[in-house]
């Protein structure tokens, strides 16, 4: 082989590496990431959304779908499951696009596309203090850097501070991965169809327990709480088909005894020096009349939805 042809590999392999090196470190590889515990990123928002069951991996075409629709929206990713816990075609996750922030008024007309396109439509409160922080939205590969690097510092640190923070939440916007996990209102992020498939399953460990348990002790058990069955641990799996759920009016009142009273301020919140104990819990106003149904069944976990291949 030529000389110079030799030289040619070599100086072609040498650009192909430095272009592949660029493009990584550019996409966020050496991004510093900052989880903060304040203010949400977003306002109250209107989103369009589908509901989908089945493993993370899945949503990129919800979102293609969802940006297809409505190009130049912020989008918008709602992961309700662990799936280090759950196994993946029982994990849950709404993907949509924001419509309107704030006080800012919904678009008929891109509504009216959204719902034909077989999209639901709902709503997110403003809460006082979330978990968050942000990642570069630049290539394709961000996102999946994203998945590795920024899960991983949300889990360590809900942990540390001992929060009772869910569900995580994905927001796309201005050339960035903003990430949110409520530490109030919990109940009021997740999506009507989250609660079908809490009540389905709550039906059929009911008609289970039934079968394998006397009538009357089987009854008596199950009343206490609406059918409902509970789990008395915090840490437990949501391994498989027996998903236990926690109607959040009994998770909340359990969080609420354990907060002290908070200002509105939106700086960062030193949790230590309350043991790591009293973390923000699910927000109970009084006189709340805004404040949604107290039934929803919710789960509290502390995984990485990331954690997904």
């Amino acid at each position: 082989m030529p000389d110079w042809v030799s030289l040619c590999v070599v100086i072609i392999s040498l650009l192909s590496l430095l272009i592949a090196a660029g493009y990584i470190l550019y996409s966020g590889f050496l991004a510093d990431i900052t989880v903060l515990t304040g203010c949400p990123p977003i306002k109250k928002i209107i989103f369009a959304y589908k509901f989908k069951q089945g493993p993370y991996k899945n949503c990129g075409q919800l979102f293609k779908e969802s940006n297809y629709i409505g190009p130049g929206l912020p989008c918008v990713g709602v992961f309700y499951d662990d799936p280090k816990k759950v196994p993946g075609p029982l994990c849950r996750y709404a993907v949509g696009s924001i419509l309107s922030e704030g006080e800012n008024k919904v678009d008929e007309e891109l509504l009216k596309r959204y719902e034909t396109s077989g999209f639901n439509v709902f709503s997110f409160p403003e809460v006082t203090h979330v978990v968050t922080t942000s990642f570069p939205h630049r290539t394709f590969l961000s996102i999946l850097l994203s998945v590795r690097k920024v899960y991983p510092r949300l889990e360590h640190y809900i942990k540390e501070k001992r929060l009772c923070a869910h569900p995580f939440l994905e927001i796309y916007s201005e050339g960035q991965i903003q990430f949110m996990v409520p530490l109030a209102r919990q109940g009021d992020f997740y999506v009507p169809e989250v609660r079908l498939v809490e009540r389905r399953l709550s039906e059929q460990e009911d008609s289970h327990s039934d079968t394998d348990i006397s009538g009357a002790e089987s009854n008596s058990e199950y009343s206490s709480e609406s059918g409902v069955l509970l789990s008395d641990s915090r840490e437990t799996s949501l391994a498989a088909s027996s998903i236990h759920s926690v109607p959040i009016q009994d998770r909340g009142n359990r969080c609420s005894r354990r907060r002290t009273s908070r200002g509105n301020s939106c700086k960062e919140m030193d949790w230590e020096q309350a043991g790591g104990q009293q973390g923000v819990r699910h927000e109970q106003l009084q006189g709340d009349s805004d404040q949604k149904s107290p039934e929803v069944p919710t789960q509290r976990w502390q995984g990485v939805v990331g954690g997904e291949e």
